[in-house]
This record gives structure tokens, C-alpha cells and sequence, in this order.
């Protein structure tokens, strides 16, 4: 059984700046690309960043590009998202997952809320 545990969200104000983990069992987690995605109140689930299970490539959707960074540490089987220059409109639910679509078929977490203030 996959098992994947979000941690590390919060209430930040403008320009803040936050860490989220997820520690992932259940899953050959060193062979296994990982993404994270969101979703906003009265929203659907959106795509955020992709890291490759080598960790040697990343993407990222431009509404967080440049100041969102993925990474991974394969021997603690976690997978991280630094979250800098916080804006209201990045307020969500985060969730760990392997593909945005796989998150739609319910492989995601319990979340982590992140909440920016104005």
C-alpha cells in the first residue's frame, strides 16, 4: 500500500517562505518520478513541479517557476517543495503524488495546507 505523508505547511504572509516534506512508503521510491500538486478552495487539482527519480531533472509550472525548487533525498525516501516568495494565489492544499493524473485517481495524501496573507 502507497503511503504518502505531507508535512510542513502553514500560515505565511506575502514574500514569506515555506518547507513541505513528503515522506513516501509502499512505492519503489528511487525508481520513481515524483510531483507535487495543489489545489485551491473551489478549485480543481493543478500540476506544481516534477522531479525525476534520479533527481537530475526537474519541472515546473510557470506560475511557480523560479521560485518554487523540488528535491528529493532518495535514502529517506522524502521528497521536498521550498516554496519562496509566497503570493496570495499560491494558498492550497499541496499533496505529494506521482503524476498529476495519478493524484486524480486518489494516489495522494492527507495534504498540507499552505495559507499566504496579505
Amino acid at each position: 500500500e502507497v503511503q504518502l505523508v505531507e508535512s510542513g505547511g502553514g500560515l505565511v504572509e506575502v514574500g514569506g517562505s515555506l518547507r513541505l516534506s513528503c515522506v513516501v512508503s509502499g512505492l519503489p521510491f528511487s525508481r520513481t518520478s515524483m510531483s507535487w500538486v495543489r489545489q485551491a478552495p473551489g478549485k480543481g487539482l493543478e500540476w506544481v513541479a516534477e522531479i525525476r527519480f534520479d533527481g537530475q531533472d526537474t519541472d515546473y509550472a510557470p506560475a511557480v517557476k523560479g521560485r518554487f525548487t523540488i528535491s528529493r533525498d532518495n535514502a529517506k525516501n522524502t521528497l521536498y517543495l521550498q516554496l519562496n516568495s509566497l503570493k496570495t494565489e499560491d494558498t492550497a492544499m499541496y499533496y505529494c503524488t506521482k503524476s498529476l493524473s495519478a493524484a486524480m485517481a486518489g494516489m495522494k495524501g492527507q495534504g498540507t495546507q499552505v495559507t499566504v496573507s496579505s
